[in-house]
């Protein structure tokens, strides 16, 4: 994708600042346009005039359809006509003896016709002999029966005009027939009966095979010839394309644009129309019944598809002839431009390089005569080149001279503000010291004191306690509990006061630290946690590798640890993996004390609070007084260490020990 950008960028360069391009465009620009305006006009014109020869097609092969319909129902009238002039049928009318004799005759002879049904209907039959005679009038009609009056011409018509309606799901049990009524009269112009005869056009697939062979002689265009009653299928070769059998889409309707064009206003359709599945150049006409009623259609047309595809091939062959043109008449005009360019271009890369930093870069001969324009003002620029890179030089000489000179002055400078920088952190750290100091002093003083206040109340109650279960003897059992959690709740008391009283003593540590490897310490405080832990499922994980001894109060860090890993336990609710490790604390290449590290996988510690759990008395648990992790930073605060703590809310928390091997002994008898 780069190279694609890269290249991209390369010719909109070329093409918007090099005059070759440019010279190429400007004399490009009028032929492209000409042939783009030439191949528009092509095409505007393919299309209209391809469109309406195609419109003209298909309305010409819609009068062959109804010239093939209107010659088979001519050929029809014919046919009765004759056969009811015939000797034979005249000499066995004549001679009639019984009806369904005759009847059976007349009937057999359907077949000879080319008929689906003829029968002869005397005149006492008839009750309206006024649509007999008008009907007669017509010769050869379309008309539309129900199932009754199919079955009472023939039980076999009704069969074989059903349709399965694809939409509704219903038989089609109407017929559309080419009807012929003949008159016939005897001898004295007496009117006898009428012979009425027809062709069924439901399912004639062989009529509209017919006919599609008549009008398409060839399957280039797949056209298709379809009759229709009302808006159903009844006779077609179109066919279904989802169909495995080759079935052929009879019961399916026709469009609704369509129908309301034909069926409703009785108009013709000629224009693109959705037939079954695609879209057709298609033609329909309304068939018309012997009341001058629109009860059917006929239809025919060919795919869009093949005409759109010969559409495209010629207007391919057109759009390769006209880019083949243009191709030709750019590479004449590129190749007259890059030999009349050339020069320029050279000169420019020149200039190009030079403002690179590249000033040993020169245009030379440009293979023209001596005289020409181009080469005199290449050699001017030569020269001209040359003097600026002499003066260059001069310049970097006297550059060098004076950075030389400034490098010297500034040195002394920087180190004495390195100096000072060195001195403000310390005084910054000394401060910060002093502050936390006299912040645990002050809380010191006051905790002692209340410590102190507390203790006294507390020893009171506890000795009358311990007197009414003595005076109360056996019957200490009805207020045992009582008595019981009375004493617990000074017991939790006591606890809190020795965590103030422990607090307050900021100097009383400094004889008890000593030269101590932590290891052996935190392993120690691991298997007291672990002990107290046996009924949690915590899974404990040691890894030791400090090596450097530290000063510290060995019962104080093993307090501080055993309240961390407690603390950590309770966060995961007493479920979860603990780890402590334990490391050299490094700075620089030289190691500076011991590092313990205690991480637990529990719900961590939110932002707002973690700026506040160092606090006194700030605590989260129900049952905490807030002091566990003040006193831990007291007492590591008086040997010169900290604790640090990294938490995520949800996943778990890491607080660190820092742990320095030298104390600040100082520090610890100023407090």
């Amino acid at each position: 994708m780069n190279r694609e950008n890269r290249f991209i960028s390369k010719w909109r360069y070329r093409v918007t600042s090099m005059v070759r391009y440019r010279l190429l465009f400007l004399t490009s620009a009028p032929i492209f346009l000409t042939l783009i305006a030439l191949f528009g006009i092509t095409a505007y014109w393919s299309v209209h005039y391809t469109w309406q020869s195609a419109l003209v097609d298909v309305a010409e092969r819609l009068n062959i359809v109804e010239d093939k319909i209107e010659s088979l129902q001519t050929r029809q009238y014919d046919h009765l006509d004759a056969f009811a002039s015939s000797y034979e049928f005249r000499t066995r009318l004549d001679h009639l003896q019984t009806h369904d004799e005759f009847d059976s005759w007349v009937s057999s002879q359907r077949e000879r016709y080319s008929l689906d049904y003829l029968r002869w209907i005397p005149k006492q039959k008839i009750n309206n002999l006024t649509d007999y005679a008008q009907m007669a009038r017509q010769k050869s009609f379309f008309d539309v029966l129900t199932r009754t009056q199919a079955v009472a011409i023939d039980p076999m018509l009704s069969d074989h005009a059903e349709v399965w309606h694809q939409a509704k799901h219903i038989n089609e049990t109407r017929a559309l027939v080419s009807r012929t009524v003949t008159a016939v009269y005897d001898f004295n112009s007496k009117l006898l009966g009428y012979l009425d005869g027809g062709v069924l056009m439901n399912n004639n697939l062989a009529l509209v095979d017919e006919i599609k062979s008549t009008i398409y002689s060839s399957n280039s265009y797949k056209g298709t010839v379809t009759l229709f009653l009302d808006d159903l299928r009844i006779a077609t070769n179109v066919f279904m394309e989802d169909s495995y059998e080759g079935r052929r889409a009879l019961g399916t309707v026709v469009s609704e644009q369509v129908r309301e064009s034909v069926l409703e206003r009785g108009e013709i359709w000629i224009d693109k129309a959705f037939v079954y599945d695609s879209w057709y150049i298609a033609g329909y006409n309304p068939i018309v019944d012997w009341h001058g009623n629109t009860v059917g259609i006929t239809y025919t047309g060919y795919l869009v598809w093949p005409l759109i595809k010969t559409y495209i091939t010629n207007l391919g062959e057109v759009t390769a002839i006209i880019l083949s043109l243009l191709l030709i008449s750019g590479f004449i005009v590129y190749r007259g431009a890059r030999d009349l360019f050339r020069p320029i271009e050279q000169i420019h890369r020149v200039v190009k390089m030079v403002q690179l930093g590249k000033d040993e870069e020169r245009i030379g001969e440009l293979g023209l005569n001596s005289k020409h324009e181009l080469s005199q003002l290449a050699t001017q620029f030569d020269n001209m080149l040359n003097q600026l890179q002499y003066r260059n030089e001069q310049i970097q000489e006297a550059a060098h001279e004076l950075e030389a000179k400034v490098h010297s002055r500034t040195a002394s400078l920087k180190e004495k503000t390195e100096q000072l920088e060195l001195h403000i952190q310390l005084l910054n750290q000394t401060r910060d010291k002093l502050v936390i100091n006299e912040k645990l002093a002050a809380l010191g003083e006051l905790t002692a004191g209340i410590a102190h206040e507390i203790n006294n109340p507390t020893a009171v109650i506890l000795g009358n306690v311990e007197l009414i279960k003595f005076e109360l003897g056996s019957d200490i059992d009805r207020v045992e509990e009582e008595v019981d959690a009375i004493l617990a709740q000074i017991d939790r008391i006591r606890n809190i006061t020795r965590s103030l009283l422990q607090y307050s003593r900021q100097g009383g540590v400094q004889d008890e630290i000593t030269w101590q490897h932590v290891n052996p310490i935190v392993d120690e405080s691991v298997t007291l946690v672990r002990t107290g832990a046996k009924k949690r499922n915590v899974e404990f994980v040691v890894d030791l590798h400090a090596k450097t001894p530290v000063e510290v109060n060995r019962h104080q860090l093993l307090q501080i640890l055993v309240n961390l890993q407690m603390n950590a336990i309770h966060a995961m609710s007493g479920k979860g993996r603990l780890t402590v490790l334990t490391e050299d604390w490094i700075e620089g290449k030289e190691s500076v004390g011991a590092l313990i590290h205690v991480i637990d996988e529990g719900c961590g510690i939110s932002k707002r609070n973690l700026k506040r759990i160092f606090d006194p008395f700030f605590t989260t648990k129900r049952d905490g007084t807030g002091l566990g992790l003040s006193v831990s930073q007291s007492i590591l605060s008086q040997t010169g260490g900290e604790i640090k703590v990294q938490s995520v809310e949800g996943e778990g928390s890491q607080f660190t020990l820092y742990l320095p091997n030298k104390t600040d002994h100082h520090l610890l008898v100023s407090a």
